[in-house]
């Protein structure tokens, strides 16, 4: 019978202790109870010999689908302020499921595990046989569908104005009011219209090298932006009819495919290398995350939903450490927002807190305070 690879992280920074195998499940918690370890991972593969040390001699025989999604990886999100990044890839991981894996893919939640990873993420973990045989490269066009890559953004907008469009063609229709809002930026000569003028003619400029057109100027993009301060044509556009743009519908089309966001506004968050990696190893739902003290939580899938009536809280439900100690620390770090529980902080370099054990543990392995 095919079974999983378990890998460990001890503590101190000793290597990992990889090409581990148990019987049981009570073997493996032994083998822990005589030696605590940093973090715990095992194989989404399935081996044959999952104990031997060649790669090629454990005899794979498939993996489980991994989805993992990151705060760290999207742009103008940081882990300092943790509450909210928690916030957005819970949304993002949510959006995955209902905008790409079940509706495009046909994925049925009977086989999926949803967890949080213990630290700035979340792992949609899908076990159903029949994709297990799934190749590196197979696994790669999937992904490359989800985050929109070679998408034909031209070919969506022949259904630009149909309100039944799906897939890609529906997430083109729904983000160009986005291009809409960054021209009637620059037409209103706002605050921003600068950059995003700088922003929009560079991605332009670049499409329109690679299909070898003649290039158009910031002076061709403000034009067109004009034509947005008329209600009525802009009402008319976001409703699908280009053709109230005249002459300057060709350009409104080149800036759709050269926006960034048209394409990548809509794309699912999740990270490549994970889901390609047909050996991978991925952390144990119930350990703990060796840099925030954190537990690999499994939950519900509903519970993703922010607009739900329960949505998972990270920092209210993987905490384990307690609330009875209490703890000094000293802040080392600038400008983070916390919140352990319901209790948030906004805090500086040199800032002390008296707080829960748990909240202690999650500073002290992170680097943001010291015990004083």
């Amino acid at each position: 019978m095919p079974k999983r690879e378990w890998m460990f992280i001890p503590f101190g920074g000793a290597p990992p202790l990889r090409h581990k195998s148990f019987r049981s499940e009570t073997d493996l918690r032994q083998f822990l109870s005589e030696r605590a370890m940093h973090s715990c991972f095992y194989s989404t593969a399935y081996w044959q010999k999952p104990y031997e040390l060649k790669m090629d001699d454990k005899m794979w025989q498939g993996a489980d689908l991994i989805f993992d999604l990151d705060g760290d990886h999207l742009p103008g999100v940081t882990d300092r302020d943790f509450p909210a990044m928690l916030d957005v890839i819970r949304d993002q991981a949510h959006a995955l499921w209902n905008d790409f894996l079940q509706p495009e893919f046909g994925f049925d939640e009977s086989f999926l595990q949803v967890t949080f990873s213990g630290h700035r993420g979340f792992h949609l973990h899908y076990r159903d046989p029949s994709l297990f045989h799934l190749d590196s490269e197979a696994r790669r066009e999937l992904v490359s569908h989800i985050r929109g890559e070679g998408v034909d953004v031209q070919g969506g907008l022949t259904r630009f104005g149909d309100a039944n469009a799906k897939g890609w063609s529906k997430r083109i229709r729904n983000q160009i009011p986005t291009l809409i809002d960054k021209l009637l930026t620059i037409a209103q000569g706002d605050e921003d219209a600068p950059r995003i003028m700088k922003e929009l003619h560079l991605g332009l400029k670049e499409n329109l090298r690679r299909e070898g057109k003649p290039g158009k100027g910031p002076a061709s993009i403000q034009k067109l932006a004009d034509m947005f301060l008329h209600d009525d044509r802009r009402q008319s556009i976001i409703n699908g009819q280009i053709s109230r743009l005249g002459a300057h519908q060709g350009l409104f089309l080149d800036l759709v495919k050269s926006d960034a966001s048209i394409v990548l506004g809509a794309a699912g968050e999740t990270d490549e290398v994970v889901t390609i990696d047909v050996r991978r190893q991925i952390r144990w739902p119930t350990s703990l995350h060796g840099k925030t003290g954190m537990r690999v939580t499994e939950f519900p899938l509903h519970r993703l939903d922010a607009e739900g009536g329960d949505p998972f809280d990270a920092l209210s439900e993987a905490f384990v450490f307690g609330n009875q100690k209490m703890i000094d620390v000293e802040i080392i770090v600038d400008d983070a927002v916390l919140r352990f529980e319901q209790d948030q902080h906004d805090v500086s370099a040199g800032d002390r807190l008296n707080v829960s054990e748990s909240a202690a543990t999650f500073l002290s392995l992170k680097g943001w305070a010291k015990m004083v």
